[in-house]
This record gives structure tokens, sequence and C-alpha cells, in this order.
């Protein structure tokens, strides 16, 4: 038994097929393929269902997964406590970001810690929020950056870095250009929103129901500024946050019967140990943390 072979095991089940796991390990799917297979062999059982679109552990599968993830942790923690007494922060940071993050701040981190720091590789995976914070609880990420509406997945320790209420973002000459409008208002335009998954469409659908209001939404898109460029062209009014600004021609304006709030922040685990990506976490908080 090998310590990858317990890795690919994992990215395996974290990602749903073998395909994609390869694609996040950077190797090919046969070998991914071919050492969980070997694994099996090895150990005499076999873990994973293979029929189907996506694989599923047997129940030897998530007896034996529980114990790989807490070898990878092992592993991980003597790599970094041999890091830390070479007095050197090095390491893989396993980071989690929305798709399509576009986020100056958080680019600019990510960009700059290789050039202050050359032993900490960073590996970036984009998922929607409610994966990611999933996905930092179960040890494959080692932080994330997750948007989510009132409050964040338990067991997650998190540093808020925007907590605001939803707005619409709509043409100047549109006849919701007001000062404020209320979700019946919405309702009665064609929607454009953030994909299920998101803080936005959560804290959206969640104030809907508190209002008595069914949510629609006629067109989602993964990214912010896709949604402002199509209420730019007039196909409907895009439900965002106010920080997420608005194109030429275009105004906010604040939803006064939105209950829910839209938070962004930073999602890690209490037990973390790791040097490499505690450092990641502090210059993040630095880099997306507005001024004054």
């Amino acid at each position: 038994m090998e310590i990858h072979q317990l890795r690919y095991l994992a990215a395996v089940v974290d990602e749903g097929t073998f395909t994609a796991a390869a694609a996040r390990l950077h190797v090919s799917q046969s070998g991914v393929s071919t050492q969980v297979g070997k694994l099996e062999r090895e150990l005499g059982q076999q873990l994973l269902e293979r029929s189907g679109r996506r694989v599923r552990l047997t129940a030897v599968g998530e007896a034996v997964l529980r114990l790989a993830r807490e070898a990878l942790e092992t592993l991980d923690g003597i790599e970094h406590t041999a890091a830390e007494f070479a007095q050197a922060t090095r390491g893989r940071v396993r980071l989690g970001m929305i798709t399509g993050c576009s986020i100056p701040g958080f680019l600019d981190a990510v960009a700059g810690i290789g050039g202050t720091h050359p032993g900490i590789v960073v590996s970036l995976h984009e998922d929607d929020s409610r994966a990611l914070q999933s996905q930092v609880l179960a040890r494959s990420l080692d932080l994330a950056l997750v948007a989510f509406a009132g409050q964040a997945e338990p067991g997650l320790d998190i540093s808020v870095i925007v907590d605001e209420p939803i707005a619409v973002v709509v043409p100047d000459d549109h006849r919701l250009n007001r000062t404020s409008v209320r979700l019946t208002d919405v309702q009665a335009e064609k929607v454009l929103c953030l994909p299920h998954g998101t803080g936005i469409r959560e804290a959206y659908e969640r104030s809907c129901l508190q209002a008595g209001v069914e949510p629609r939404v006629d067109i989602d898109a993964s990214s912010p500024q896709t949604l402002i460029g199509l209420a730019q062209r007039g196909a409907g009014v895009a439900v965002l946050s106010p920080s997420s600004g608005a194109g030429e021609g275009l105004h906010i304006v604040p939803i006064t019967d939105a209950a829910t709030r839209a938070c962004l922040g930073l999602a890690i685990r209490p037990d973390q140990r790791s040097p490499a990506a505690r450092l990641m976490l502090a210059r993040l908080r630095v880099a997306l943390t507005p001024a004054g």
C-alpha cells in the first residue's frame, strides 16, 4: 500500500468520478483507476461501486476512507512540523474558491504568496459554496472562500468579509430604478440570479419564502459579471449584493423586504494546524478586508 493510492481514493470519492479526480490531481484517468484497483487487490476488498455515472463507496470503502483521511492528515502534519523546525513555512495549501471568482484581493493574495514563501504550493479548486464548505469539513480542502446566507455550515470557523442585504441591478431607464423595491416588484420582472449553492441565491429564495412570495429565477449564471452584462442588454433584473457593483447604464436598488442577508467569508476547520494554510488564511483576511 502506498500513500498516493490513499490520496487517489479520497479524490475519487470527493469528485464522484475517476475523470474528475484525475483532473484535480493532474494525472491521467487510467493512472487513478489503476492505482485504486491495485489498492483494492492488495486489501482483498472492493472499495468502490463503479455502476452508474458516479462512483459510490462500499461499506468496506467507507471504513477504509475514514482511516485513509486520518493517515493523510497525519502525513501532512509530519511534513508541516518538519518545515516548522526548518524555520520555513512550506507545504501544499488546498484552497477552494467560488466558481468564476474574480475578486482582485483574493487573486492578489494567491498570486503573491509564492513570491514571499516559495516553499508553499497552492492548489485551487472551484465549486459552489455549499460544496466547498462540505469539502473543508471533509478535509479535502484546507480552507475556502465561500458565500452563504444567514449562517455557514456548523463546524467551520468563518472569517466574515462581506455581510450585506441583497439588491437588484437594473438599467437606468427601467421602471424599478427607484430608491427601493419589494420582492413582489422583482417577481414581476424576468429575474437573473446566481445558481443554487451560492449565498446570493439562498438569501434571495429564503427572503421570498419569508415574504410569502414564490421565488422564481428565469436565467442563472455562475458569474455576477455575466448577470450584470445580461441586465445591461435588457434580459431582466439581476439579484445580487451591492458590492457586486453595476456596469455602465445600470443602477443598484435595495430590496426593502429581503429578510436574509448575503455573506462572504473564509472557511477553515478549527483544528487546521497547517502553517501554510494558516498563513494563506492570514494573507486572504488582509487582502479581502475593506480598508477603514
